[in-house]
């Protein structure tokens, strides 16, 4: 179910029966010459559009304006935009406030973006995890009073932690590769792995025949197969639907 398309009564029983709501959140950033700008952000909604139709899931509309920075190449004709975290954090903060006030409890993210070193984090999705916890920290005070933690009805708090009724579950960053899912397929910025993911899941946000090899970074690209993708796509929707509790197809 796409978010913006739900009728108030679809959103309500969204809300009752738990259903993930997903984020798809990623950059605009140059790809090389072979590649369109929004991939990373690509990889998610077109994984998103293969389990959309396998379970329920409430899709909200993508969220393309992330911290690319300038590391790669500079912005000047190569179509990357940044957007400070500075900014993307209240953003982040006020749009999960919004979305718990809904009602909605079972909120995740998923992003691709310098998301290799995930624990560590990088400004995207540091931004999104920091406004997550300052939106429920508020939420919670806002709606349960201050001491809510300390009252006897969190007394199993530490015992039922991992479970759907801890608040801090409310709320799930996730990156769409997992270190598990790198260590089995190739993870780059534009090269073999990425250029094959597109080949698989958005084909039509690939052009081969203006491939340059100038950039170290894109050299493995002129492996790239759908092939390849697949094996990608597969890893990436078994992760998705681990993380959404959504089971298997297989």
């Amino acid at each position: 179910m796409r978010y913006e398309m739900m009728l108030p009564r679809q959103i309500r029983a969204a809300i009752a029966a738990k259903t993930p709501v997903v984020l798809p959140l990623g950059v605009l950033e140059y790809h090389g010459e072979h590649m369109a700008v929004g991939m990373d952000t690509l990889a998610v909604t077109r994984a998103l559009d293969m389990l959309e139709q396998e379970a329920e899931i409430v899709i909200l509309p993508p969220f393309y304006y992330g911290a690319a920075s300038y590391a790669v190449e500079p912005p000047e004709g190569t179509g990357s935009v940044h957007v400070d975290s500075n900014v993307l954090h209240p953003f982040a903060r006020e749009l999960f406030t919004g979305l718990l006030r809904v009602g909605f409890r079972n909120i995740h993210a998923f992003i691709h973006h310098q998301s290799e070193n995930f624990a560590v984090g990088m400004p995207t999705d540091l931004s999104f995890k920091f406004g997550a916890r300052q939106a429920i920290f508020a939420f919670l005070e806002k709606t349960r009073g201050e001491g809510w933690w300390g009252d006897s009805k969190m007394a199993d708090y530490y015992a039922q932690q991992s479970g759907g009724d801890d608040p801090f579950n409310w709320i799930k960053i996730h990156p769409l590769m997992t270190a598990d899912t790198i260590a089995e397929y190739p993870f780059d910025h534009a090269g073999e792995g990425e250029t094959s993911l597109m080949l698989a899941m958005c084909p039509e946000a690939v052009d081969m025949t203006s491939f340059s090899d100038e950039r170290w970074y894109v050299k493995s690209a002129a492996r790239a197969s759908a092939e390849t993708g697949a094996r990608g796509r597969d890893l990436i929707l078994a992760h998705m639907r681990k993380a959404l509790g959504l089971a298997s197809s297989a």
